[in-house]
């Protein structure tokens, strides 16, 4: 004897009593296996897209944390070579050389899809920057970032590491106080007494 599926579904639909099928329209008992497979297939392709998308992004956050801790030693290969103008000609050339190994670090950097961005002279974005050193000033608008300390970098999903900056604030302009008058003197000893 072998299993039929649709056999199955007859006889359970013969059992029923007629309150129970007037009760609930049933569908058609080929249909109603299809339609709880195609369900189930959908399911499956649903949660496997899913598992992959988190999969993705669970790389994606490693790559982009890992690369995060190697940005410190680039910064200071960076400004180290700032200097090697006023260097003799032996420590020139190998200024030459680190120079293109931090080029290859950058470019590293590049393919991975991590930039470095720009901060000073824009606005103060929280997602962006880290404000390490609040300045008050008339001179500029409240929120400009004056200086970057630090270079920031990020990915086309998130902030790798923000800027650390300088960040131009407006001070509380204080109101003069109210010239007292006779009156109001003359109401307070009024009111002392």
């Amino acid at each position: 004897m072998t299993f039929d599926p649709e056999q199955e579904v007859e006889e359970k639909m013969a059992e029923e009593t007629p309150s129970e099928s007037q009760e609930q329209p049933a569908a058609p008992p080929e249909e109603d296996w299809k339609t709880k497979y195609f369900r189930a297939l959908a399911e499956q392709e649903n949660m496997r897209k899913r598992m992959q998308k988190e999969k993705q992004d669970v790389l994606r956050y490693c790559y982009e944390s890992c690369i995060g801790e190697f940005l410190p030693p680039l910064d200071n290969l960076e400004n180290a070579l700032r200097f090697t103008d006023q260097a003799t000609g032996e420590v020139k050339n190998w200024a030459m050389g680190f120079q293109m190994i931090l080029a290859q670090f950058k470019e590293v950097l590049h393919n991975h899809g991590i930039v470095a961005f720009h901060s000073e002279g824009n606005t103060f974005d929280p997602h962006y920057h880290e404000a390490v050193e609040i300045v008050e000033t008339e001179e500029h608008p409240d929120g400009a970032i004056l200086k970057e300390f630090t270079k920031g970098y990020k990915s086309a999903a998130r902030t790798v590491r923000p800027a650390r900056v300088k960040v131009a604030k407006r001070p509380k302009k204080v109101e003069p106080a109210e010239p007292k008058t006779e009156e109001s003197v003359e109401e307070l000893n009024k009111k002392e007494e």
